[in-house]
């Protein structure tokens, strides 16, 4: 089976091509120029000219999945609204209409919780609506329905997956994720023996460890799902301040010191309700591993070989 990650060097999509690659030829698809990657000896790599009918449709030839994990993040959204829906609407409809056209089976659409609202409280389910006004949220909604229309009308089958807070080892120290939180603290545990939180402690967040969210993209491969909305999250809160504590006991046991928590915010004494359902992935039986722990010391360890200063 072959199977395109369009930003596959960034966080999910590295470590998706490490996940899949014992049992997919994995081809990586970036917006520049890219050698194989150490981490990855096996793939392919290809560069897409998101402009190009031409270079997506090469791009798409001869692929049976494609999993679009190529997107904005929030912060670039929000400092540039016509951007975000040029990569997030735009180029996914150009995608689809490659991949149609070149008889792709299946596209998974890597989008997000927060197109649910900007604030994420009580029980989400797959069913509710999208309020969110942000345009990280609104182009990613647009995307969605590029990918839902093709599925309902063209062949192709289509997933949407909206991922509540990932964390976890990237493939590459290089790979732009150290401003997620766990990812951060964990750095910053090692770079700064502290933990500092520029948020409300008491925000009550949905974290999945990125180990799960490879698991679940590998069973939707194999799934019948086409036209399905399936939300990845461990269906476990944290406030920020107990997922800080958490890194910093995990550090007692790799590092061998427990790092100070320094609040740089003045917490509320509200902490909120909040319940991320996963409603499809309950129907089929799939079991998050919940490995939090696992996971920390993992990504703890991965800092202190590649950010130790000498």
């Amino acid at each position: 089976m072959n199977v395109l990650i369009t930003g596959g060097f960034g966080f999910l999509g590295g470590r998706l091509g490490q996940y899949l690659s014992g049992e997919c030829n994995v081809i990586l698809a970036s917006r520049t120029d890219q050698v194989v990657p150490d981490w990855l000896p096996l793939s392919k790599t290809i560069k897409i000219d998101w402009e190009s009918e031409w270079s997506l449709l090469d791009a798409c030839k001869s692929v049976d999945i494609i999993i679009h994990a190529s997107g904005l993040n929030a912060q670039d959204c929000s400092d540039d609204p016509d951007k975000a829906f040029l990569v997030n609407d735009t180029y996914t409809q150009r995608l689809v209409n490659a991949a149609v056209k070149q008889g792709v089976k299946k596209i998974i659409y890597l989008s997000t919780a927060h197109v649910y609202s900007d604030n994420l409280t009580g029980v989400i389910t797959e069913d509710m609506p999208v309020a969110n006004e942000h345009p990280y949220a609104t182009s990613h909604v647009a995307g969605e329905e590029a990918v839902l229309s093709a599925a309902n009308q063209d062949g192709v089958s289509g997933v949407i997956v909206r991922i509540a807070n990932v964390f976890g080892r990237p493939a590459d120290k290089d790979v732009h994720c150290w401003m997620l939180l766990v990812n951060d603290l964990c750095r910053q545990a090692v770079v700064k023996k502290s933990l500092t939180l520029y948020s409300n402690s008491k925000i009550v967040r949905d974290f999945v460890t990125i180990g799960d969210f490879c698991s679940v993209i590998g069973l939707l491969i194999e799934e019948n799902n086409t036209g399905n909305i399936v939300n990845i999250g461990s269906g476990k809160s944290y406030t920020i301040g107990e997922m800080a504590a958490k890194i910093q006991s995990n550090c007692l046991n790799v590092l061998g010191f427990e790092p100070p928590i320094i609040l740089k915010q003045k917490p509320s004494m509200n902490k909120n309700s909040f319940q991320f359902q996963t409603n499809y992935l309950d129907s089929v039986s799939f079991q998050f591993a919940n490995d939090f722990d696992g996971e920390i010391k993992e990504l703890i360890n991965f800092c202190n070989e590649n950010f130790t200063r000498n």
